[in-house]
Order: C-alpha cells, then sequence, then structure tokens
C-alpha cells in the first residue's frame, strides 16, 4: 500500500516537472552564456494558444489524478477499515474462545478439587470409622483380660487357701510326729530312715 502511494507521488512530482517544463517552452539546457532568467523572459514573451491549451489539458490531467488518488485513498481507507474490522472480529472470537476455554478449565478444576474433597471425606470416614473399631477391639481385649484375671483369681483363691491350710496342717503333724518320736524310739528311727528327721 505505501508502495502505491509512493509511486503515484513520484508520478505526480514528474507531472508537474514536465508541466512546468511544457509552459516554459523553451529548451531544457540553455545555450552557453544564456541564462536562465532570459529563457523564462523568451518564454513569457512566445506564450501562445497552443501552450494555453496544453496547460489546460494538464490541468485535466492533474484534476483526473487528484480524483484518482482521492478515489486511491478511499478504497485504501475503506481497506484498511476493512482489514481492522477483520482483526477486530477476529481478536473478538480468539478472545470469547479463550474466555469459554478458560470457563471449561475452571469448571474441570472445580469438578476435580469437588471429587477430591469428597475423597478426603470418604477418607476420614472411613479412618473414624477404624478409629472406633479399633476402641471396640481394645476396649473388649481390656475387658477380657481383666475377666481373665479376675477368674484366675477367684478360681485360685480356693486353692490357694486350701494349699496353705494343708500345709499348716501338714507342719503341725511333723511337729506332733516329731514330739512323738522324742519319746518312742523305733518311731524315731522310722523317721530318721524317711529322712524327716
Amino acid at each position: 500500500m505505501v508502495q502505491l502511494i509512493m509511486k503515484i507521488f513520484l508520478m505526480l512530482v514528474g507531472v508537474l516537472f514536465c508541466t512546468v517544463v511544457a509552459v516554459s517552452s523553451g529548451p531544457f539546457f540553455t545555450a552557453p552564456g544564456h541564462s536562465w532568467l532570459t529563457v523564462a523572459g523568451a518564454a513569457d514573451s512566445s506564450f501562445t494558444q497552443a501552450d494555453r491549451d496544453r496547460m489546460i489539458r494538464m490541468e485535466d490531467r492533474m484534476t483526473r489524478m487528484e480524483d484518482g488518488l482521492k478515489a486511491t485513498n478511499q478504497r485504501l481507507d475503506d481497506n484498511l477499515k476493512a482489514i481492522n474490522q477483520r482483526i477486530d472480529d477476529s481478536l473478538k472470537a480468539i478472545n470469547q474462545r479463550f474466555d469459554t476455554t478458560n470457563q471449561k478449565i475452571d469448571d474441570g478444576l472445580k469438578a476435580t478439587n469437588q471429587r477430591i474433597d469428597d475423597s478426603i471425606r470418604s477418607i476420614n470416614q472411613k479412618l473414624d470409622d477404624n478409629r472406633g473399631l479399633m476402641y471396640v477391639l481394645l476396649s473388649g481385649m481390656f475387658i477380657l483380660v481383666g475377666f481373665i484375671l479376675w477368674d484366675r483369681r477367684t478360681t485360685l483363691a480356693p486353692v490357694v487357701r486350701t494349699t496353705r491350710e494343708l500345709e499348716d496342717r501338714t507342719e503341725k503333724l511333723v511337729l506332733a510326729i516329731k514330739e512323738k518320736a522324742e519319746k518312742d524310739p523305733e518311731l524315731k528311727e522310722a523317721l530318721r530312715h524317711a529322712g524327716l528327721l
């Protein structure tokens, strides 16, 4: 676009330059010894109807070129507006897709977080249930051990009592026999053979 505008501008400058040269109707280069002023002065005196017609045609051409430039500028502006509109529409579509994608990602993250929270709650519930079961089992074990100890004690207490009573009686009996053995030599001899004396 910029190159096209530059070409048109250079063409206009060239046309203007040619117009100035045609109006002067003198040679482009002056002869030796002549100045530009003398050529310009000579051009003023020799301005003819043909020169005037040429200038009118050049003005028409310039007017048409200006109209063409205006039309080209208008087309460029329209094209730039259309391009800008397309870019804006594309950016809006991209932003909308981006927003939709972000919404989907947010929804996915929320769902994942919800599932994780539900799993954690379920695990905590199971741990609480297992902890309760463990307390029940430990309590049951302590009760069982306590019952066993109580039962053993209650079961062994009469045996221990009976054993002590028997030991006491045996000691008394041995003492009585030893006293009797002091008076009876045969009994004393028998106790010695039995290892009781």
